[in-house]
């Protein structure tokens, strides 16, 4: 969608155990402090509709088939887009979504090997191709970023084999490759507070005039 909102999208994606999810509180909890109106919400279960969609979704007590775990997703993507996301772009906040539709594209296209085109058509549909402004790449390898992971608490995704999580990273790389003006890689395996440096620095390159993240970057 090239419609333009007073407020910013971000997105920030990663393989299972990048830390973007840590890194994300950490970052808002400065947010706060500096006074910046923003939003922090997830992809899948963002609302209150998608909240249960997530728990379908992860339950790793539910046999989920591919296309089943692809609409469900959607179908979340679309109430999360429409009733919480554009609503907060009209009204100028800096909207940083926890995973969106490159997820999609990265664990059901290239790791269950659903055709891309399929997805984009569908992520299109339900979104009324919103497209992130900037998203961000938390990138680690697989196997050290399950090994981050508390044993016995894995998801139905995480529990997946590793030739899985090769491709959801590989399938990362390709869609970085393919639309560099939007993507950002961070090196995920550094210490948490120069990746947080990383972060910070990244978002007052890229949306920091707009909404006036001055001294973001040096904040403690």
């Amino acid at each position: 969608m090239a419609t333009s909102y007073p407020g910013s999208f971000v997105t920030l994606e990663g393989p299972e155990g990048a830390g973007k999810t840590t890194q994300l509180k950490l970052l808002s909890k400065q947010l706060d402090q500096m006074g910046v109106k923003h939003i922090v919400t997830r992809d899948p279960g963002g609302t209150s509709l998608g909240k249960q969609i997530r728990r379908i979704l992860l339950n790793p007590e539910n046999p989920v088939m591919p296309m089943t775990e692809l609409l469900l997703y959607q179908a979340d993507r679309a109430q999360h887009v429409d009733e919480l996301i554009i609503p907060a772009l009209k009204n100028g906040t800096l909207v940083l979504c926890d995973r969106y539709v490159d997820s999609t594209r990265a664990y059901q296209g290239y790791g269950r090997g659903i055709d891309l085109n399929l997805i984009n058509d569908l992520s299109k549909m339900a979104t009324g191709g919103l497209t992130p402004e900037l998203t961000i790449l938390f990138d680690i390898e697989s196997s050290d970023g399950l090994g981050r992971l508390h044993p016995g608490g894995h998801d139905r995704l995480e529990r997946e084999a590793i030739e899985f999580h090769h491709k959801v990273r590989d399938g990362y790389h390709k869609l970085a490759e393919q639309d560099p003006d939007r993507w950002v890689i961070v090196d995920a395996s550094k210490p948490l507070t120069v990746v947080q440096e990383d972060l910070r620095r990244i978002l007052c390159e890229r949306v920091g005039k707009k909404h006036k993240l001055e001294g973001l970057s040096e904040a403690s």
